[in-house]
């Protein structure tokens, strides 16, 4: 498998120690807009891997934004196992975590067909924290040919990180049954101690983060606000050694104004 590596560059700090960031791909492999968000994410001091999701099927290359891409991306979303994405998704951290210049904190994010495998690579324990993009597939479990668990195993309470998942009211592939299917499964009591979760639901489209292709959808104000947001929990969560999470006592809830 192909793994796209982009690193920050500081003249003079060779032994530098940066967190990583594993940047999983829509359907159509690494693409230029991918390239771009990725790049975006490295500039601001994170070692940036990028798989080749479809490494089975076209190797290395970026498939085009046009009907034959957009089937075969399908296509291919069905045709893996299940077993596939997850080695897939563990040789990914692997390779950030034995990086000589990565410090060990690693999170993941995507958009699309990644969102989903960004949300998957959380269940991953040494995965931090997730910032998933319009996830696909999540709700009705329809990843590889023989479905998926995602939902499942993360309303069980595997997923110890945090999690933002972003997604857009107008987005035709994730319904707001299935929107509240997510976010009523991920906010269960039954879930101890509860998922540190970010739930957003904006006036967008799918594919608003795409800056090529994306038929209009392209929304450059709320793409800049979502990455604020994706540095900000980054900032905090990885970027920073907080030491091990602390379960606080109960507090007393009443306001004081």
């Amino acid at each position: 498998m192909t793994i796209y590596l982009i690193t920050p560059k500081l003249d003079g700090y060779p032994n530098a120690k940066w967190p990583g960031v594993v940047v999983w791909s829509e359907i159509y492999q690494v693409t230029g807009p991918v390239l771009r968000f990725a790049t975006s994410i490295a500039s601001q001091g994170y070692i940036v891997a990028c798989p080749c999701v479809y490494h089975e099927f076209e190797g290395a290359a970026p498939m085009p934004y046009d009907t034959v891409g957009t089937d075969n991306g399908n296509n291919y979303k069905v045709q893996k196992a299940l077993s596939a994405y997850d080695s897939d998704a563990k040789a990914s951290v692997d390779f950030l975590m034995t990086h000589k210049n990565c410090n060990g904190r690693i999170g993941s994010t995507g958009m699309c067909l990644g969102g989903h495998l960004a949300f998957r690579n959380a269940l991953d324990p040494r995965i931090i924290s997730s910032v998933c993009y319009f996830p696909t597939d999540i709700h009705d479990g329809g990843l590889s040919a023989t479905g998926d668990d995602s939902l499942v195993r993360a309303g069980k309470g595997e997923i110890k990180g945090e999690v933002v998942l972003i997604f857009g009211v107008q987005d035709g592939h994730i319904p707001k049954e299935g929107r509240n299917l997510i976010r009523d499964t991920l906010t269960s009591p039954s879930i101890q101690p509860p998922l540190k979760l970010s739930f957003l639901e904006l006036q967008a489209n799918h594919a608003f983060i795409r800056d090529e292709m994306s038929k209009g959808r392209f929304d450059s104000a709320l793409s800049k606000v979502c990455f604020e947001l994706l540095l900000e929990v980054f900032t905090r969560t990885i970027a920073r050694d907080l030491g091990d999470r602390v379960a606080e006592g109960k507090k007393d809830d009443k306001l004081v104004c």
